[in-house]
């Protein structure tokens, strides 16, 4: 068991590592080398210029400014500066929500830590239990803080129970405040905001099969027939994997071209040369870049063979589709009703905003996603219980003085002192967050698999399975699998009907493992965090081998967004060691409060200078955040009550019955009456969103607004007079089928679209599908920053008025 000398050595570790992180930190976001590095959102948004530029060969790369080191901690109080509206329109509302959790957790554990520590604490240390305990017992001078120190039917316990009721009053009365604040942020923002491609659009899912029609022509007469007044486009999507495998194929061979070109252009006295044998180690030795132009070619002409096969089979068309309207009261009734007398067909739901879409899943058949989701629901169970081998190691590792009980031969290797404080106080904490470290990206994998169309809904089902996972590994696994641990001993050399005392007993003990649990990931893993360590080395790699021009810079300092599925987690489980051990171990909260106010600064930091927003959600994930709060205020009460059990407490533990039940229906209260603006929308509020723009645009043209909002980038890549011609054919295609007679119509939509950029075989290196040299449009992208796609899908667009003709 680790004592204080033992959380001090862990404690002056991580405080000299978290120093040292912050101080290497402030030293290299000063140097000019590094600037893309630690402030690349402002290059992305076009408000900063590189400080290179100019200047002597030295100052390029070292900051020669003396006077800047002297106040290099001037990053601190910066972070602080910029207002939450401002934060709000600089990165978005989810960005500012997910920092209101860090100040909503020192807004509840602040007042907790005060209370709880001039009241609890010395009620349990005057109660001595403890003490003639030790024989029996595995335990530290902490344990003796915690209320395994209150002896048996005690009266105390009821100061217990009472700051129970008060720590669940105050946590209710916070929670009820900040969603109410976030659900009136959330309303203000989508009201505020303008005109966007979402606003008027739904996803259409599991399209029937009309024999003799078409998807595209069952689309357009199911939803002219059902919403004749605000039916305005739709666009159909296709199914085009193995495009996209090649497209993946194709970017690889075309970097290894560029990385040579590269190196050719810095050595033109030697062109390099390679191995086409197994891995490149044996064959024939032939020029690199030569082979890789002639293996390019080839994928050209595999590329363009496929994309026809896709566009010339009718079949490749999904039963999937985004449908846009003319006005947002027409989507908001299309999102939020039946479409049909079978409740599995025609399923609408607001679309993602475009760059929020994960294409590649909108090819799954609907009907399989039920079946992906019960695999992935047992494969998550497995996986968690899989997990408990490693983290019942670490256990051992937490408590060696217990597993020497049991093992005595290893006592010679850890009876230095230092190497027992080590142990005990830092090794476990990290061993648990090495073994964490893979298991988000697992998570992900996994929520792929389920079958989601927006990435911001991936992100929460896998930051949902990672809870659960966090919950059941991390916290209760530790709490049991260091119980049979250090009490195994105890377990065989006593009467069975005392195996339930101690059990009560040993669960507080638990609160010193995860004090080094949040000084190893809280403290010195949120320093780890500012300093960028592994960006930074990839960055300067790139930099060095792969950049060739601006726009290959770009991409090498893309510093992607918050990773919410790891940091939500991580987050709410700190909520639940502070609600848990509040009445239990109250020494614990003054770890968890240092974890808050050094994280907040740190995120906001990060979200300010670092973060590019891959979607805007609208908060959309603070419903899960607060659902998980009251799940750690049910938890904490249950082990209350099972603690007070284990204490003859009969007479107060009664008291805590009750308590579930309000917070349960607490709970109730705030989902009926704040959870409906994070999932519907009033149909008030686009109503009056309409009238406005009536009055404000009445000549938009909403139609040309929404015309490529939600086309896929691979069609971007066709000449325009190629898509032309390419729409006139396979709507011909189609009408063939059904409607021969009406050539007419199949003039009608040969109208021309909207200007496409096209895909050059001989474009310069490094990229083969080049964005539009201008910004997107603001009102389709929130914040200016364009989507993030995978190539495997076509997305393709009718319109509503060139199928009048055939009706």
């Amino acid at each position: 068991m680790a004592t204080l000398s033992d959380i001090g050595v862990s404690a002056l570790i991580n405080i000299l590592s978290a120093f040292a992180f912050l101080l290497a930190f402030a030293l290299l976001r000063i140097q000019p080398v590094n600037d893309r590095v630690y402030f690349p959102k402002w290059y992305i948004n076009g408000e900063r210029a590189s400080p290179r530029r100019g200047g002597n060969f030295v100052a390029k790369f070292v900051n020669l400014d003396f006077k800047t080191y002297l106040t290099f901690l001037n990053w601190m109080p910066q972070a602080l500066k910029m207002s939450e509206t401002q934060l709000i329109n600089h990165a978005g509302l989810d960005s500012a929500v997910f920092l209101r959790i860090y100040i909503l957790g020192l807004k509840i554990f602040v007042p907790i830590a005060v209370v709880a520590l001039l009241i609890l604490i010395p009620v349990n240390v005057s109660s001595g239990t403890l003490f003639f305990l030790r024989k029996e017992l595995v335990v530290s001078d902490i344990d003796k803080l915690s209320i395994s120190n209150v002896p048996p039917k005690s009266i105390r316990f009821f100061v217990h129970i009472g700051l129970e009721y008060l720590f669940t009053i105050w946590i209710c009365y916070m929670l009820y405040k900040e969603y109410d604040n976030v659900a009136t942020m959330r309303l203000h923002f989508l009201a505020s905001q303008r005109r966007r491609a979402e606003q008027f659009t739904v996803a259409v899912r599991n399209v029937p099969q009309i024999p003799g029609h078409s998807i595209a022509e069952s689309l357009d007469h199911f939803f002219k027939t059902n919403h004749p007044d605000t039916y305005l486009c739709h666009q159909a999507v296709y199914n085009a994997n193995k495009f996209a495998s090649l497209v993946r194929k194709r970017d690889r061979l075309q970097n290894w071209l560029d990385y040579n070109q590269l190196k050719f252009e810095r050595n033109p006295e030697k062109r390099p040369t390679k191995n086409i044998g197994f891995l490149g180690l044996w064959g024939e030795r032939v020029d690199s870049i030569d082979f890789y132009k002639q293996q390019i070619k080839e994928f050209d002409k595999r590329m363009e063979l496929e994309r026809q096969k896709i566009l010339k089979d009718s079949k490749s068309i999904l039963p999937v589709a985004f449908v846009s309207f003319k006005s947002r009261w027409g989507a908001a009734v299309c999102a939020q009703t039946q479409q049909s007398k079978n409740p599995t067909l025609w399923l609408t739901d607001w679309a993602p905003e475009p760059r929020d879409v994960y294409w590649r899943n909108l090819a799954i058949p609907f009907v399989s996603l039920t079946i992906r989701k019960l695999i992935i629901s047992l494969s998550v169970f497995a996986l968690v219980f899989f997990y408990m081998i490693p983290i019942a190691f670490v256990q051992s590792l937490a408590n060696l003085e217990g597993l020497e009980r049991v093992a005595p031969f290893l006592r010679p290797v850890i009876e230095l002192n230092f190497i027992k404080s080590f142990l005990q106080g830092f090794l476990p904490g990290l061993a648990l967050k090495i073994f964490l470290y893979v298991l988000p990206t697992i998570l992900m994998i996994m929520s792929k698999i389920e079958g989601h169309i927006a990435i911001s809904t991936l992100e929460r089902r896998a930051s949902a399975k990672y809870y659960y996972f966090m919950l059941v590994n991390v916290f209760l696994g530790s709490i049991v699998t260091g119980t049979a641990f250090q009490q195994l001993h105890s377990f065989l050399h006593q009467p069975p009907t005392q195996i339930p005392r101690t059990i009560g007993v040993s669960i507080p003990m638990k609160a010193t493992f995860f004090i080094t649990y949040i000084m190893v990931d809280g403290w010195a893993g949120i320093a780890g965090e500012i300093l960028r360590l592994k960006p930074l080395v990839i960055f300067h790699l790139k930099n060095m081998f792969l950049v060739k021009t601006e726009r290959d810079r770009e991409m090498a300092m893309d510093p992607g967004s918050v990773d919410y599925p790891e940091t939500l987690p991580s987050l709410q489980l700190y909520f639940l060691l502070g609600i848990v051990y509040a009445v239990v171990t109250p020494i614990l909260l003054p770890f968890i409060l240092v974890f808050f106010a050094f994280a907040y600064l740190v995120y906001r930091h990060q979200i300010i200078n670092v973060y590019n927003p891959q979607y805007e959600s609208g908060a959309a994930f603070w419903p899960h955040v607060h659902s998980r709060i009251i799940a750690s205020l049910l938890i904490s009460q249950l082990l209350l009550m099972g603690l007070l059990s284990t204490k003859e407490a009969a007479n107060s533990t009664p008291l805590l019955v009750i308590l579930p039940i309000l917070t349960l229906s607490f709970h109730k209260y705030c989902k009926s009456r704040f959870e409906p603006a994070f999932r519907k929308h009033p149909l008030e509020e686009a109503m009056a969103k309409d009238l406005m723009d009536q009055t404000t645009e009445s000549d938009i043209n909403l139609k040309a607004f929404l015309a490529d909002a939600y086309l896929h980038p691979i069609f971007r890549s066709f000449e325009e007079e190629e898509l032309v011609e390419i729409r006139v054919d396979k709507v011909r295609v189609d009408r063939h089928q059904s409607y021969a007679d009406n050539a007419q119509t199949r003039d009608d939509i040969s109208s021309p679209s909207p200007p496409h950029h096209a895909y050059h075989p001989a474009s310069p290196p490094h990229h083969s599908y080049h964005q539009p040299t201008t910004s997107p449009p603001q009102d389709i992208y929130h914040h200016g920053i364009p989507p993030q796609y995978d190539y495997n899908l076509y997305g393709y667009y009718y319109e509503a008025e060139s199928w009048t003709s055939r009706d």
